[in-house]
């Protein structure tokens, strides 16, 4: 007899993070365990899988989903006593998740019908406690249904029930199970979910202490997170060679770096001053002249941004792929690692002197400050591209800009605090200013940048940071605080975030292919 093939045999029960191309299954799986109750909805998973990836489980055993269980990071002291599921998930979104967060709180666990029995639960409630350690967690919390009360309604209350669990009398699913894994029940939450009728509403509120849990002194005491931001208002004036451009550039850079600023922020196609020397007078052919500089100029802010360690957006500049021009915008990270993001909606101006083409995706990108975003000009008068941005993280929008006239400037500061407002983040504009007469379509300039805020009582009176004085040589410097935002979105006068009408409305966005729904 020839060896077994053991492979044959083998059907692997693994337990890992959930993963996009796992959302189909995991619809189909609660169709299975709440049949009577409302299930998620794409965006919902879409956007734990954005907020808290690494709290996302599933039970995978021989290719098929088989469990699954979703969680956030929540202060708890922060929420009510009597608070319900859509408090605490921000209506199943988590986009009040808190990575800075003492507990883990558990907002669902599924296991197929048909796996029962085989510690699939078991398997998820560890998964989540070897989390908590790996966090160093103060403990786990749930809200637990109480699927078997609706057979006992009529002969006991809710705390009765209860305690009739504990004293395994009674035999609850869910109670039982969670008793069994070592949670202790904190209080019983009435009206928990609306929908849950076999728990009449209620929910008994669970926790689980983790022992190994050590004291973060920087979590008592974090208080505040600034990032400073410099402001660069650029004078646009005819220079005669690339070394003249670079000088300038690196003096402002100096500045931001004396200043002790996290970032420094140049404007819209600044670069446009390097026409000043070409000697091109047809505008296509200019921008494609001006196109060749691209290296150089991206050596030089890699160059300045280390050296300086000053995370820089580098404005924008028209770059040429494929034989087309775009209109794009750097980040270039203090740690010398590089990003761009292309201008998505191109003015007439733009596409008739120069051609310009538009890109496609809106990109959020991650600092050492935290997320963050750029919206070239005229992308920050789209509000479905903040809003986005925000949905994906971003805490600051910053916004290069280069407008002719107070009228075009006026559209560009007024979308930016709007966007502000709206999502409940920090917007940044920086303009040119100043005259290039011998560059055709670039020969007059108008800004006012600045700093905007959200408001409400936590920020400035009218919203704003700091700001220049109107068309002049300058820079401003302000720092804007990630903490007093998180604080604000959690607990401010207004939530634009979280108060959206999603049962009214939803935005889709066709990104890189893909249909990504709005999750803020």
């Amino acid at each position: 007899m020839s060896k077994l093939d053991l492979s044959q045999f083998e059907k692997k029960m693994i337990v890992r993070n959930m993963q996009a191309n796992d959302i189909e299954q995991i619809f189909e799986l609660q169709k299975l365990c709440f049949p009577n109750m409302e299930p998620w909805e794409r965006g919902h998973l879409e956007s734990h899988l954005i907020h808290f990836p690494e709290g996302q489980f599933v039970v995978e055993y021989d290719g098929q989903i088989i469990g699954s269980c979703s969680s956030l990071l929540v202060n708890f002291d922060e929420y009510d006593d009597k608070h319900t599921w859509d408090d605490i998930t921000d209506e199943g979104y988590i986009t009040n998740h808190d990575p800075d967060g003492y507990n883990l709180y558990g907002i669902e666990v599924m296991v197929h019908p048909e796996f029962r029995r085989m510690k699939i639960g078991r398997r998820l409630y560890e998964a989540r406690k070897d989390l908590a350690r790996e966090l160093n967690l103060k403990s786990i919390v749930i809200g637990g249904r109480i699927p078997n009360y609706h057979k006992y309604e009529q002969e006991m209350s809710p705390r009765e029930y209860v305690e009739e669990v504990r004293n395994q009398n009674i035999y609850d699913p869910v109670l039982t199970f969670q008793i069994i894994n070592g949670f202790t029940v904190m209080r019983i939450n009435p009206n928990y979910l609306p929908d849950d009728k076999m728990s009449s509403k209620y929910a008994t509120l669970m926790e689980w202490n983790n022992i190994d849990y050590r004291t973060r002194t920087k979590r008592h005491f974090k208080t505040s997170h600034p990032v400073r931001i410099m402001v660069i208002q650029y004078m646009m004036k005819n220079i005669d060679s690339f070394e003249e451009f670079s000088r300038q550039c690196e003096y402002y850079v100096d500045v931001a770096a004396d200043y002790g600023a996290d970032f420094a922020v140049f404007p819209e196609i600044f670069t446009t001053q390097l026409m000043s020397f070409l000697e091109e007078k047809v505008p296509s052919k200019a921008v494609r002249r001006l196109s060749e500089y691209t290296e150089e100029y991206i050596e030089l802010f890699e160059h300045l941004a280390v050296r300086y360690n000053v995370n820089i957006i580098g404005g924008s500049h028209f770059v040429e792929e494929d034989e087309q021009i775009y209109n794009i915008s750097y980040l270039f990270r203090r740690d010398g690692t590089i990003e761009k993001q292309y201008k998505i909606h191109v003015t007439p101006n733009e596409r008739t002197w120069w051609g310009i083409q538009p890109g496609d995706a809106v990109k959020v990108f991650d600092t050492d400050c935290g997320k963050i975003a750029i919206q070239i000009c005229y992308d920050i008068q789209f509000p479905e591209l903040a809003r986005y941005a925000a949905s994906q993280g971003a805490n600051i929008i910053f916004v290069p800009f280069c407008t002719d006239d107070r009228q075009g400037y006026l559209r560009v500061r007024y979308c930016a605090q709007a966007r502000a407002i709206e999502n409940q983040v920090y917007t940044v504009i920086a303009g040119t200013v100043g005259n290039m007469t011998q560059v055709e379509n670039m020969d007059i300039q108008y800004a006012q940048s600045g700093i905007f805020t959200p408001s409400d009582f936590e920020f400035a009176r009218d919203g704003i940071v700091g700001e220049c004085n109107p068309n002049v040589e300058a820079v401003v410097v302000g720092d804007v605080d990630l903490e007093v935002l998180r604080r604000q979105r959690k607990s401010g006068t207004v939530r634009q975030l979280r108060d959206r009408r999603r049962d009214l409305f939803e935005l889709n966005y066709h990104i890189d292919t893909e249909v990504k729904p709005d999750r803020t």
